[in-house]
């Protein structure tokens, strides 16, 4: 391609200035909030030639109207999503927020819609405040310090509850308040934790579901007076049980999700005096992620996570009956939400679809488009759509993944592979959209495989837990290996120019896979990355920490620190010998930039490359679009020189 020469150039060692010397290479003006370290500039031809693929939008439905039949959504028009009204299907989206930051979600008061609330923080740092939104213009509810999270309004929109670290910094107590007036804001519960939220107000507003987020697997709840603080257990909280979604029904009964007595999700309703969980509906063999229920009772829909597929389905709680919505492609489903009339709202996306905004009408099962991202011009029913993967790990466990594959007519002959690791660790590689991405699988013909290992979400509770803690935690970079090694037989597939991301927890897999699978990979690119478990955890913010012991370990046991150390790719890096790109968020509060410093530092020390992108108005992963399309310019140079050149 032609930018590959001008790559090629860029790469070349200085020579003396002749007075013959061709004219520089046009290149990129890198934005303002981006520290470069150890990387060439980015051609403009390059940027000409991907543009198309930068340009595409998504559009996330944030919910109804309580009044009118009309939808806010979230979607980019500059440098960063903010909230859009849509009146129609298909309308104009009429931008309602214009912020430097992106304001991606809220909601509208129940009943009255006078008042839309939502949050924002500050270059990625999540700590959000709450604000209401009016005329364009955000107005502050919160301290403007601490970390705030909206959770529940009260069904006939007076309150809002919240959870704040306004206390201690570290623990989320419970609030509640009328948003039209800040002052009427009032701790409802102290708490010890980080993991705390308001789940639903019971209809006569005196109790609420409260529930305390430990692990994956093990959510308790209670039930909270609003008057006194007082809390009282619902079920038995030395337990392992893991709920979501607590909504009451118009007859006051509590419905919920929870996998008591199952290895999956499942949808029903639990007693709040006894404790008692009831499945409803059919036996779902696939977690329910998530549920609303209709503002007359008459329906609850729910959706399915069918081996990353999502299915939309319709129980009436009268009969337990379902009805599932076919006329949706294989894809993924977010943001469902019920209007006051009955109209179900999502969001949806697939390989050959970028995130939109739709409805279903649950008497017809009818499906509307509300609105349609522009994809740069590109024809994205070209797209390539994946193939799901299947295979036995070192153990005999069997474990999947989506390889998306370019087009052999195209791309004739054995292709290179990108192996791309989502984080979490409790996360799923789903086959939804893949923006930019598209770019080298349709463009450069490289093959990109999204592996779901160990400790995933989406297959269990049995198999999201088999990598807890510091003596299991290499068993998932074990699942890599195997999946390395089965690909590496596919024979449309370059075993030698096999190449590795991932970010966050992911990030941290990057990291191990350069240390253990340095003869099976030519480069890795890893993003907000952990490289060493023990500072990791010493250093990521309080309110959170705590929740990552129950997943990694804790640093604190002796035991546990020293397999925290030995098993941190800080500790192997003089194995690191191939090359890597690093990519980091100055703000991230999550996985600080020190645990890529010191690992970018000891990798240069051994003299070995790294190359280092830091946004310094970032946070866990580029949100800004001029930051993000950098990112994905300097990662296709690096791929070019350190994977797809022979």
């Amino acid at each position: 391609m032609r930018y590959l020469a001008a790559i090629a150039a860029l790469a070349l060692p200085l020579a003396p200035v002749l007075a013959q010397e061709k004219p520089a290479v046009p290149t990129v003006p890198k934005p303002a909030a981006l520290i470069a370290d150890g990387m060439p500039a980015v051609p403009a031809e390059l940027a000409a030639e991907t543009r198309p693929y930068m340009e595409f939008r998504t559009a996330g439905f944030v919910g109804w109207h309580p009044t009118e039949r009309r939808m806010m959504i979230a979607t980019r028009f500059a440098n960063t999503a903010q909230l859009h009204l849509v009146a129609q299907p298909m309308g104009m989206r009429k931008q309602v927020s214009f912020e430097a930051e992106p304001v991606g979600n809220g909601s509208w008061a129940p009943k009255t819609g006078d008042v839309f609330v939502t949050q924002k923080d500050i270059g990625g740092n999540e700590f959000f405040q709450i604000h209401t939104l009016k005329d364009g213009k955000l107005t502050m509810l919160t301290d403007g310090k601490s970390r705030n999270g909206l959770s529940a309004w009260s069904d006939d929109g007076e309150l809002i509850a919240y959870s704040s670290t306004k206390r201690n910094g570290t623990d989320t107590d419970l609030y509640v308040m009328n948003p039209r007036d800040p002052s009427t804001a009032r701790m409802v519960a102290e708490v010890k934790g980080g993991g705390w939220s308001l789940a639903a107000f019971a209809p006569d507003k005196k109790s609420a579901v409260v529930g305390s987020y430990v692990s994956v697997t093990n959510t308790d709840l209670y039930m909270l007076d609003l008057a006194s603080g007082v809390m009282t257990p619902i079920g038995d909280p030395k337990k392992d049980i893991a709920y979501g979604g607590a909504q009451f029904a118009p007859d006051g009964s509590l419905w919920v999700t929870s996998d008591e007595g199952a290895d999956f999700q499942r949808l029903g309703t639990l007693d709040a005096k006894t404790g008692k969980f009831t499945p409803r509906g059919p036996k779902e063999n696939w977690d329910v992620d998530t549920f609303d229920i209709a503002p007359d009772g008459s329906f609850i829909a729910y959706v399915t996570n069918e081996a990353g597929m999502a299915k939309l389905k319709l129980l009436d709680p009268k009969t337990d009956q379902v009805r599932t919505v076919d006329s949706l492609p294989a894809g993924i489903i977010g943001g469902l939400e019920i209007s006051e009339w009955g109209e179900i709202g999502i969001t949806f996306t697939s390989a050959r679809s970028a995130a939109d905004a739709y409805s279903v009408d649950p008497k017809t099962m009818a499906v509307t488009r509300w609105t349609e991202s522009e994809t740069g011009g590109l024809d994205v029913t070209k797209n390539s759509e994946p193939e799901l993967v299947k295979i036995k790990s070192f153990d005999g466990l069997e474990v999947s993944g989506f390889l998306y594959r370019p087009d052999p007519a195209k791309f004739p002959g054995k292709r290179p592979m990108i192996m791309n690791v989502h984080g979490g660790p409790e996360g799923q590689s789903r086959p939804g959209f893949l923006g930019r991405n598209n770019y080298l699988l349709n463009e450069q013909g490289v093959a990109i495989f999204f592996p779901n290992v160990r400790g995933s979400t989406g297959y269990g509770k049995t198999f999201v837990s088999l990598d807890n803690g510091p003596f299991k935690r290499e068993d998932s970079v074990k699942d890599m290996g195997a999946f390395l090694d089965a690909l590496a037989k596919d024979p449309a597939l370059d075993a030698g120019s096999f190449g590795l991301t991932g970010g966050s927890y992911g990030g941290y897999m990057c990291y191990a896979a350069a240390v253990q699978f340095k003869t099976k990979l030519r480069a890795t690119n890893c993003i907000v990355a952990i490289s060493n478990f023990v500072t990791f955890l010493e250093n990521t913010q309080s309110y959170r920490r705590d929740l990552r012991r129950v997943e990694y370990g804790d640093e604190r046991d002796p035991k546990q620190r020293a397999k925290l150390i030995e098993i941190s790719p800080l500790t192997r890096v003089g194995e690191i010998e191939k090359p890597m790109m690093v990519v980091t968020g100055a703000n991230d509060p999550r996985v600080p930039q020190s645990e890529a410093d010191q690992i970018v530092k000891a990798i240069r020390e051994r003299g070995a490359t790294a190359w280092h992108l830091v946004g310094t108005n970032e946070g866990h992963g580029f949100a800004k679009k001029e930051n993000a399309d950098y990112q994905f310019w300097t990662s296709l140079i690096f791929w070019q020189q350190n994977l797809l050149s022979k």
